[in-house]
């Protein structure tokens, strides 16, 4: 098959919502533009809005070197979309990225014509003149590619809003790979805007993701067919493999195949674990792996899982998981754990490895730990005490090999 046939298949099929995973240079980008040519009207016009490569590459880093990167910038290319960047604010945009905690702050740089919109963004630090800290200075920077890829997203989050757009193209949304460049908690944060979006508008609007990431594939699924609202999508949700072998592309259903990405979920967690870095956020993990562990045991509910670990209140402990596990938790205040909280994560991560025996294929020290920058700080001393003296106690567990 090419790209081209399986536009038209997908622009035909009966799931409003089709999730696709792919490895990089199958052609998920080739995949959008022949989805967007296959659904044009009659007259040509696009019939949904899109974010590809192509939306990413419209920001562009005016790095300033003639001046020291004084002034540095990130500059937005002219497209058919400057014309709605004037119903754009700042504020606008910082209501989608407040999930993501950003450390920075930016000002929009209009052209000159405001029909012509936003020129760039400045992002910046406030620092106070140390002779007079009522005089505070606006200091420019360069973001990290993973923060300016979160920009970026909540950018088009934002100007999906915006009338004129998304509600005049609305057949659809084709949202390929906005994940390039994320740490783990933030490819979570990604996919729940998403599934927001989805939410929103799936009654009326196609929705086509395609992604290269396997945790990011693996997290929208199950939002979608296993999560607290799986009645309603997952018979409306179509999720597929993209396959290049031999220069022809195939599309293959994989609802039933085996993800592995609950085996790299429990290195993250057991790489917090380990070095007294469990955050709440850790909580959303847990449950990813509770539900997959569910799934392969043939029942719905994870509550199932934490009988067989011995967990005696098991409803009482899913209430709590789930709870931590609202995103409302842990992008707001702070995420740190207050030992109670603590010992229920130990009790059923702890319970949850020797139940099943999972083979890790890396030791605790080796996993790598992603923590956001706001919620590095240390947690109380008594919540950490017991994972610590354990931690020093127990030898590291010596890889297997694969079977």
């Amino acid at each position: 098959m090419s790209h081209e046939l399986i536009a038209r298949e997908l622009a035909g099929a009966k799931e409003p919502i089709v999730l696709i995973y792919a490895f990089n240079a199958t052609g998920k980008t080739r995949l959008s533009v022949a989805y967007k040519d296959a659904t044009k009207d009659q007259d040509g016009k696009h019939a949904g809005v899109y974010y590809n490569a192509y939306s990413e590459d419209l920001f562009v880093w005016d790095n300033d070197p003639e001046n020291g990167e004084t002034n540095v910038q990130l500059d937005i290319r002219k497209s058919s979309l400057n014309r709605f960047h004037s119903s754009l604010s700042e504020d606008d945009i910082r209501d989608k990225l407040n999930r993501f905690r950003p450390t920075y702050r930016f000002d929009f740089i209009p052209h000159d014509n405001p029909e012509d919109g936003i020129k760039s963004v400045m992002f910046f630090h406030e620092v106070a003149d140390p002779k007079d800290p009522n005089k505070v200075s606006k200091v420019p920077f360069k973001i990290s590619r993973g923060e300016e890829r979160i920009f970026v997203w909540c950018f088009f989050l934002a100007l999906f809003d915006v009338e004129g757009w998304a509600d005049k193209q609305s057949s659809h949304f084709f949202i390929d790979d906005p994940v390039s460049s994320l740490d783990d908690h933030n490819i979570f944060i990604t996919a729940s805007t998403i599934y927001d979006l989805i939410d929103e508008h799936h009654d009326k609007r196609k929705f086509v993701i395609t992604t290269h990431h396997i945790g990011f594939f693996a997290i929208l699924a199950d939002m979608l067919t296993k999560g607290e609202k799986a009645s309603k999508f997952k018979d409306r949700t179509r999720l597929c493999t993209l396959s290049l072998k031999n220069d022809e592309v195939s599309l293959e259903s994989c609802r039933n195949d085996v993800f592995l990405y609950h085996l790299r979920l429990l290195q993250v967690l057991d790489g917090a674990h380990a070095t007294n870095r469990v955050r709440a956020y850790h909580f959303a993990l847990l449950r990813q792996v509770l539900e997959n562990i569910s799934s392969f045991l043939g029942v719905g509910q994870f509550g199932y899982v934490l009988q067989q670990i011995g967990i005696s209140d098991a409803e009482e402990v899913a209430t709590i998981v789930n709870t931590m596990s609202h995103k409302k938790v842990y992008y707001f205040e702070s995420d740190e754990l207050v030992p109670d909280t603590m010992a229920i994560f130990e009790k059923v991560f702890l319970g949850v490895m020797e139940k099943y025996q999972f083979v890790l294929h890396t030791t605790a020290a080796d996993s790598p730990v992603q923590v956001p920058e706001k919620t590095a700080a240390k947690a109380p001393a008594e919540s950490l005490e017991p994972t610590a003296t354990k931690a020093a106690k127990e030898p590291a567990r010596k890889p297997c090999p694969s079977k």
